[in-house]
């Protein structure tokens, strides 16, 4: 299946230089401390209106708790200028649920970062698509059911919220039409047992009813530190042959990311994955709701991967400073990454910065 976005494999190619200030750190901490991100997500709010049974941050207990904006706002000028080039407003609540989400976008955008959306879209509302959508690269809705009943089931939620999700993606679709923004519209869900048969008809919705650009269908990636253990131990081979039916669902204007690479990789020996992480701490980190800066989402909570607080400290005091200096030298000569979520969200850019530096590729002078 086409992959326009490429989503089931990484972007890198397109910073080269960015990855050679990386490859070119070796052991030096003077060098590590100012590669900054590409890429940070951040947690606006702790709170969710849902508890979806997947849910793989669970464990930090959906907390009331929120980035104070006037901090963020400077702290997100800092960032602009200090290279990092994007942001995901996600996280371990539902980031539109924040007071000031539409002040936080415009101040994204002010900064010069690229912004974009990870959401369940029961809050998307007509002030946040009139507001927001302009400066949004993309809106990645998470919609795991293709019926009210097994969706209410799945994001344990009612099933109002359901038909909640079309209307507002319907609404946002009509708006971007009629004034021309290039936002696009995602929809993203898991493939687990209890929506496999349901997947097709979700298709279907996206397309004829929400008018999305795509749908991705993906495989569930169990974390480490999650509460829920229900969905482990998945079989992915039995669902394989989704991949041929829903083509037929594809048209000028929509199409579906059938994960396969990452479906199949799930399923791969541990041997076969590349040895240690070189996008932490780089490439990447990680906002919650209360200001803490992290090197790395499958470790939320875990002080080894947390670096300071940006209610605190400047992104700069904090990337240059000596906690991310000790995860630095922690990641390159400590972690063992069998400890690691599988499929992660860097799993790509690591097995791409891997075959850089350990030269996986024979003759690579013979271009």
């Amino acid at each position: 299946m086409n992959d326009a976005y490429s989503i089931d494999s990484h972007k890198l190619t397109y910073h080269p230089a960015r990855v050679t200030q990386l490859l070119d750190v070796g052991d030096d901490w003077e060098k590590a401390k100012t590669v900054y991100p590409i890429y940070v997500e951040v947690s606006p709010v702790g709170a969710c209106n849902h508890r979806c049974t997947f849910c793989a941050v669970d464990y930090i207990g959906y907390k009331s708790v929120s980035l104070d904006f006037e901090i963020f706002k400077g702290r997100l000028n800092e960032m602009g200028q200090l290279g990092i080039k994007s942001i995901m407003y996600a996280g371990e609540g539902e980031p539109l649920m924040h007071k000031k989400i539409n002040e936080i976008v415009l101040a994204t955008h002010q900064a010069g970062i690229d912004i974009s959306f990870t959401t369940n879209a029961t809050a998307m509302d007509k002030k946040f698509i009139e507001s927001s959508l302009p400066f949004t690269k993309w809106i990645k809705v998470s919609l795991n059911a293709g019926t009210a009943d097994t969706y209410a089931k799945i994001h344990q939620t009612k099933e109002r919220d359901f038909d909640k999700v079309i209307e507002n993606m319907k609404r946002a679709a009509k708006f971007k039409r009629d004034n021309g923004i290039q936002c696009v519209l995602g929809i993203q869900t898991l493939l687990l047992p209890e929506n496999s048969e349901e997947i097709a008809e979700l298709a279907r919705l996206c397309r004829d009813e929400m008018f999305a650009d795509y749908l991705v269908v993906k495989p569930y990636s169990q974390h480490a530190f999650s509460n829920t253990r229900v969905y482990e131990n998945i079989d992915y081979s039995n669902y394989l042959a989704l991949e041929k039916q829903l083509e037929s669902f594809n048209s000028d204007n929509f199409q579906v990311v059938f994960r396969k690479n990452t479906i199949k990789k799930h399923m791969m020996d541990e041997k076969l994955r590349y040895t240690k992480c070189n996008s932490t701490p780089f490439l990447w980190g990680y906002v919650m709701a209360d200001g803490a800066v992290y090197g790395c989402s499958a470790y939320l909570l875990d002080d080894r991967f947390q670096y300071g607080n940006l209610h605190d400290l400047s992104f700069k005091e904090i990337w240059q400073g000596e906690k991310r200096k000790k995860n630095f030298h922690f990641v390159k000569d400590e972690l063992d990454i069998k400890d690691c979520r599988k499929n992660c969200r860097m799993d790509e850019a690591n097995r791409y910065l891997f075959a850089l530096q350990e030269d996986l590729v024979p003759h690579v002078n013979f271009i």
